[in-house]
């Protein structure tokens, strides 16, 4: 899944991680991957979803407008106090990773 490191990169800053998953334990207050994935299908979403898994299909982008309204505020609180990024910044990311 080369989005993920490349989001887990991101939300690094591009700093190599030191053993530790940060991407995977900050995922897990949210339902982990798949339950990040849920919710992205169920705000209508899963088409690009699919896109993003898919070894066969470019990736289809996403809005961070898209990626607030499926996730919803407070677990994007949540997940941007653990990566220790701004709020407004994180749904940015998010979608271009």
């Amino acid at each position: 899944m080369g989005f993920l490191d490349s989001l887990q990169s991101a939300l690094q800053g591009g700093q190599q991680g030191g053993g530790s998953n940060l991407l995977a334990d900050a995922l897990t207050s949210v339902g982990g991957y798949q339950g990040v994935l849920a919710m992205l299908q169920k705000s209508g979403l899963g088409d690009r979803v699919e896109s993003w898994l898919s070894t066969n299909a470019s990736n289809l982008p996403i809005a961070p407008d898209e990626i607030k309204a499926a996730l919803g505020d407070q677990r994007l609180q949540q997940l941007a106090s653990q990566f220790g990024i701004p709020l407004d910044q994180l749904a940015g990311v998010l979608a271009q990773h």
